[in-house]
């Protein structure tokens, strides 16, 4: 009975019951390169827009899209983006977007639009954009090194068995 309401209730001790619950399945697991399931993607750029394909690519790479990401470590799979000389942009970005680069002496500014970038190395388009938008830290550096462009369908990678993903099924 309760002293002052005048019903009887239940009293559970909690000590009781956290000592019979198993408190280690309740650690959260923090993954490092050791214990990192990583795997092998390949994603066709064919007629895909640069910046969102971009994203993605960075997403699979950081590891985000997996329930056992680690903010600190290298945890995402290994990128194949075939097809790289066939992605799409939107609007007039292709006569008027520039990638911009200095030789560090006077005057030593070079400008080159897409289309130019295109004709001499196409990876190159795609490598920048995913670059962008990954840390810009050692951590980053480290998970730009598990991409690999190329400009045609066929890609050196068949040892490792990567699996083909619909980048409309990432989220």
């Amino acid at each position: 009975m309760h002293p002052r309401f005048g019903i009887s209730t239940y009293y559970c001790d909690t000590r009781n019951i956290k000592s019979q619950m198993n408190t280690l399945s309740y650690k959260t697991v923090s993954v490092n390169k050791e214990n990192a399931n990583k795997g092998w993607v390949v994603i066709d750029a064919e007629d895909q827009i640069l910046g969102r394909l971009a994203s993605r690519v960075a997403l699979i790479l950081r590891g985000k899209h997996k329930p056992s990401y680690t903010p600190h470590s290298d945890c995402g799979d290994n990128v194949i983006v075939i097809n790289a000389e066939k992605f799409a942009l939107t609007g007039n970005k292709m006569e008027t977007k520039y990638y911009i680069r200095h030789s560090g002496f006077p005057g030593g500014q070079k400008v080159r639009t897409v289309t130019d970038q295109l004709k001499r190395k196409p990876e190159i388009v795609i490598e920048k954009a995913v670059k962008g938008m990954l840390p810009k830290t050692i951590l980053g550096a480290e998970l730009f090194r598990n991409l690999y462009v190329y400009a045609g369908p066929e890609h050196k990678h068949e040892a490792q068995q990567p699996k083909l993903i619909n980048l409309n099924t990432i989220k």
